[in-house]
């Protein structure tokens, strides 16, 4: 394996993005409907002013994982901070510290967005994340998610 590169990603990723978004499901045990995917993903990441932003890990031409974020405030605290919305690596390519240096990156893109801050969840039962989010430094508070759907 070439030494993967964290790069953003393109319009071209989006097909491959999509494929991981579906295997991630798949590992969190959440259904994934594909049906417009690629027309709205492209929208919110490529537009003049983008909703969301998405970092792939790649080697050989290959697509190992993702993550993807975005600026989000805080009434609380009364600032800007980043939201990591997916972070996940195939399951062949995990342990190689992949995801660590996807959430390296994701540091650095906050530092240039003003943000001092990075937040996500992960599933109760997804035990090995969140061994992997305590060892680099995370800490966590408990809270339930909550859905409303407007139509």
């Amino acid at each position: 394996m070439i030494e993967p590169i964290i790069r953003p990603a393109v319009s071209n990723d989006v097909s491959e993005i999509i494929e991981l978004c579906k295997l991630h499901a798949a590992y969190e045990k959440a259904e994934y409907n594909t049906s417009g995917k690629k027309e709205k993903l492209s929208a919110s990441l490529f537009s003049d002013t983008p909703a969301l932003f998405c970092l792939v890990v790649e080697s050989d031409k290959n697509i190992l994982g993702y993550a993807t974020y975005m600026k989000q405030y805080s009434t609380w605290d009364a600032c800007f901070y980043i939201y990591m919305d997916c972070l996940f690596i195939k399951e062949a390519y995990r342990g190689n510290r992949l995801g660590e240096k996807l959430v390296a990156r994701i540091k650095e893109e906050a530092k240039l967005l003003n943000c001092d801050l990075i937040q996500w969840q992960t599933p109760e039962f997804n035990t090995r994340a969140i061994k992997f989010y305590y060892r680099i430094g995370a800490t966590s508070k408990s809270k339930e998610r909550f859905f409303l759907e407007t139509e």
